[in-house]
């Protein structure tokens, strides 16, 4: 007779939940928990569209089969269950504005299969003050408008017979830096008594930014003045690209190609970009 078979372990069976979830809209409300399980993909639907690049999860490269982000959907697989008590946070941003918080954690009997997550309406104090910030705004834009133009730029006398010399360059930014901003190219426009360079910028870090300040130097070394820093919005949110315009005078002195560093209003992010031509 041969040796009795080895008990084996109880299979646990998880019952599968598709609930709905209000994303609570004050800090300080809880944060709302889904259950997760582990050879379970759970689906999250989003009542806006997301900042596909702001999810952030602890241990998200490591604890994790899939993860994947779409304009109203996240959906994953853990490769690491939440052990007992433990909760892995998840961030997400909506791109209107305003940002999710979620707990992921285990249940022995239940797992979130799909969950629908809806915010709640915004109070009228609320929408009043988005209103006063989308108008200050707009009265920015409008006044940057108001000064410039073809007409603005001709009757300056910053535009004579001998027009603009325009110039594309790819421009390099050093692989080391950690600015957490990219370079998509640039064009310059040089006159007899200005240069202006714009250039694409996009953040892909957490934080907003702005260009608070610039510097620009020749191939030698040489400074040279700058008018004006520009940016096409306001600041450049998580993910966004926009374009910058530097203004400067034209240099008495040196040679292509110049560097061009742009700093954030704050003074901590630092954006160098090389072989910048006019």
């Amino acid at each position: 007779m041969g040796a009795p078979a080895a008990a084996q372990p109880p299979l646990f069976v998880r019952e599968e939940q598709r609930r709905q979830v209000v994303v609570p809209s004050a800090p300080g409300e809880p944060v709302p928990e889904l259950r997760v399980a582990l050879n379970v993909t759970s689906y999250l639907r989003f009542d806006a569209s997301l900042e596909r690049g702001s999810l952030e999860v602890e241990g998200r490269s490591t604890r994790f089969r899939f993860l994947d982000v779409g304009e109203r959907l996240v959906a994953f697989e853990p490769l690491v269950e939440p052990g007992p008590g433990e909760r892995l946070v998840m961030r997400v941003r909506y791109r209107d504005g305003g940002q999710v918080l979620l707990a992921l954690v285990s249940h022995p009997s239940l797992v979130d299969k799909e969950v629908e997550l809806v915010r709640q309406p915004r109070p009228p104090e609320m929408l009043e003050v988005k209103l006063v910030e989308k108008e200050a705004e707009l009265s920015v834009l409008k006044v940057r408008c108001a000064v410039g133009g073809p007409a603005g730029l001709v009757a300056s006398g910053q535009l004579d017979s001998r027009g603009i010399h325009i110039q594309n360059f790819e421009g390099h930014v050093p692989p080391d830096n950690r600015s957490g901003l990219t370079l998509g190219g640039g064009t310059s426009y040089r006159a007899s008594l200005w240069v202006v360079v714009s250039v694409r910028v996009t953040n892909t870090e957490q934080k907003p930014w702005a260009p608070g300040s610039a510097r620009l130097f020749s191939a030698e070394g040489t400074p040279v003045r700058v008018r004006l820093v520009q940016l096409n919005m306001l600041q450049l949110q998580p993910g966004e690209s926009g374009l910058v315009a530097v203004e400067t005078d034209v240099p008495s002195s040196g040679k292509s190609p110049f560097r061009l560093e742009l700093l954030d209003t704050e003074g901590g992010r630092l954006l160098p970009i090389h072989e910048v031509m006019f």
